[in-house]
């Protein structure tokens, strides 16, 4: 490619990839090196349909284009590459200019647009239980309260095959009010004190946490990507949210343990459009993968709002928690899941690089 070619095959927002005659790779974008997690040099020459599953027969359509020297256009289908989970995409196929036989292939992930409403469904549901949360707070813990103290007072004077009536209103009481406070808890994380975050720091943290405690039974791999800059976070709110991702993935895989795996990468192409119409560029990739069963289907596609819950005894609120924390830092947060695979992924926008210079200074 010339110089005016190259810079702009970079700029594009969207994966891209240019073929050969022979469905080979010839060359990648930096946007399609993020999408494949692997460098343009490393998959040169390979046949695209061994990087780039897609759920529908493209080659006939593919070598039709070819043959019409046309365009093609796929829309919603889903892309996986074999280290990713799919993703619902729109591709766009065309003849390259100049260069018979060779195609370029654009993938456009449509996975932002149920992300944004998802976005702002989260914000929408935290302040009605914000509200909910001040209200029952206020009209149920006092009355909660006094019942506990009358059944204790009860039971100083009860046989001692009576007990155990009072002891469930004093357990079933406490439990409310366990409740309420999780649901409090939605009005009372404050807005996040926004530094540079080294996020193998924070998922360090977690995985040490989480291998003492509630993920004793697991085997936790560290995936990371070591050039990953900073991230412009709340290390204590992140933390906050891998540990409810390793500590749901851990229940779901019950007793018999499985495996869970952390994975961090840099996606050039991932911008958002704000509201206001600005936008927003999410590069540092953070994924919580899991071999557990999934989520149950009914549930997948709601299971950020609160009180939704794919457990029998579960509160529904630490998902929807973790989801305000990553929207109160402009991040973005959704899951994609199929039993023996669910990755919950967390898209985090970097840090200025004087805040991340200053930050690396001070450490």
């Amino acid at each position: 490619m010339t110089g005016g070619e190259d810079a702009l095959w970079t700029s594009l927002p969207v994966p891209a990839l240019l073929l050969d005659a022979h469905d080979r790779i010839v060359h990648v974008n930096p946007a399609g090196e993020g999408f494949l997690m692997t460098s343009s040099k490393a998959v040169a020459g390979t046949p695209v349909w061994d990087k780039i599953m897609v759920d529908a027969p493209l080659e006939d359509a593919f070598e039709r284009a070819r043959t019409n020297d046309a365009p093609l256009f796929v829309n919603d289908v889903d892309v996986g590459t074999g280290d990713r989970a799919p993703l619902h995409c729109n591709l766009q196929i065309a003849p390259f200019s100049g260069k018979p036989g060779h195609m370029l292939l654009l993938i456009s992930p449509r996975e932002l647009e149920g992300r944004v409403t998802q976005g702002q469904s989260v914000k929408s549901a935290a302040k009605s239980a914000i509200g909910m949360a001040e209200m029952l707070a206020h009209e149920i813990k006092n009355p909660l309260a006094g019942i506990t103290g009358a059944a204790q007072l009860l039971s100083m004077n009860l046989e001692p095959q009576d007990l155990e009536l009072t002891d469930l209103i004093v357990s079933e009481s406490r439990r409310i009010v366990g409740l309420l406070e999780q649901v409090e808890q939605f009005g009372n994380v404050s807005k996040p004190k926004l530094a540079a975050v080294n996020v193998h720091d924070v998922l360090d943290r977690a995985r040490r946490s989480a291998i003492l405690g509630v993920a004793a039974d697991m085997t936790i791999i560290e995936d990371y990507d070591p050039s990953l800059p900073m991230a412009l976070g709340d290390s204590d709110q992140l933390l906050q949210v891998i540990q409810n991702l390793l500590k749901n993935a851990a229940q779901a895989a019950g007793k018999g343990g499985g495996v869970i795996r952390l994975h961090t990468y840099y996606e050039q192409s991932l911008r958002v459009r704000r509201g206001t119409g600005g936008g927003q560029a999410l590069p540092l990739q953070i994924e919580v993968i899991d071999d557990g069963p999934g989520l149950p289907p009914d549930i997948a596609g709601d299971i950020f709002d609160p009180f939704v819950s794919g457990r029998e005894n579960g509160t529904g609120l630490g998902l929807a928690l973790a989801a305000k924390i990553i929207s109160d830092h402009d991040g973005w947060i959704s899951v994609s899941s199929v039993p023996g695979r669910t990755v919950f992924r967390i898209s985090l926008p970097r840090a200025p690089e004087d805040m991340a210079a200053q930050t690396e200074e001070q450490g």
